[in-house]
């Protein structure tokens, strides 16, 4: 996969990229980010990309030429029809299956925004889609970028040590994962629970998934709306709460 990533702090991109998952895939040759910096399409003596808002009001905007400029040499660069996605706070919400589905892709432009936005125009022309990272404001775009390109990294084949780990995971299948328990077995008085080292591979596999559901249903009940329980999951849902009735009512 190839990643053009469009931004005025190249560096804050090229550096994050060094370490962890993704430097391995960066390295194993799984994917390729380089970025492009609108500063090289402005013109003047100052190399301008931003001006007041027209209507007043506070703070700067990104100005239409050099950012479109920028975005198409992104797009020249990267394999024919990726998608430009810019990362906004007013954006389609990002989800693991957007990123799955965009994982399978050639490529990927990126635009990361600053100070109080982008022209509008530039989204209209030269931008597909708008994606947030979450309902909060961050200083610019580039650490949501970040974030996307780390999560379309671990889908990439290789890029993890144990393949499982992508799809052992939150979210993968419209649930929160489990809890994870590692040595030593007894901490603070808190013991790992005990069918965690049964060898009973099946209780395993019921418990996580009841562990699962549950969690999900406590921390995330939004998320039970959009992927419907199957029978397995709704008699492990029920056998979750029935447990946290009879702990309470021992408390």
């Amino acid at each position: 996969m190839l990643i053009e990533v469009v931004t005025l702090f190249p560096a804050l991109i090229q550096d994050a990229l060094r370490h962890g998952v993704l430097g391995r895939a960066l390295q194993r040759g799984l994917v390729s980010v380089d970025t492009v910096d609108p500063r090289s399409f402005a013109h003047d003596a100052h190399r301008t990309v931003d001006d007041r808002p027209y209507g007043g009001g506070p703070g700067m905007v990104l100005k239409p030429e050099p950012l479109c400029a920028a975005i198409d040499e992104a797009s020249r660069r990267a394999p024919s029809g990726s998608p430009r996605i810019a990362l906004s706070a007013q954006g389609r919400l990002l989800t693991q299956a957007l990123v799955a589905q965009w994982a399978r892709l050639p490529g990927l432009v990126l635009i990361a925004g600053r100070y109080e936005g982008i022209d509008e125009r530039v989204l209209q022309l030269s931008v597909d889609q708008e994606v947030s990272i979450g309902d909060y404001v961050l200083s610019g775009g580039e650490m949501p970028v970040l974030v996307l390109i780390d999560a379309l990294a671990r889908l990439l084949p290789g890029a993890l040590g144990d393949a499982r780990s992508s799809v052992e995971e939150s979210f993968d299948d419209g649930l929160l994962d489990w809890p994870h328990y590692t040595r030593p077995e007894t901490y603070h008085g808190r013991r790992v629970p005990e069918v965690l080292s049964s060898g009973d591979h099946a209780a395993i596999r019921r418990w996580r998934l009841k562990q699962s559901v549950g969690r999900t249903w406590l921390r995330r009940p939004e998320l039970i709306g959009k992927t419907p329980l199957d029978a397995e999951r709704r008699a492990l849902l029920e056998e979750f709460l029935q447990e946290q009735r009879s702990s309470a009512a021992e408390d």
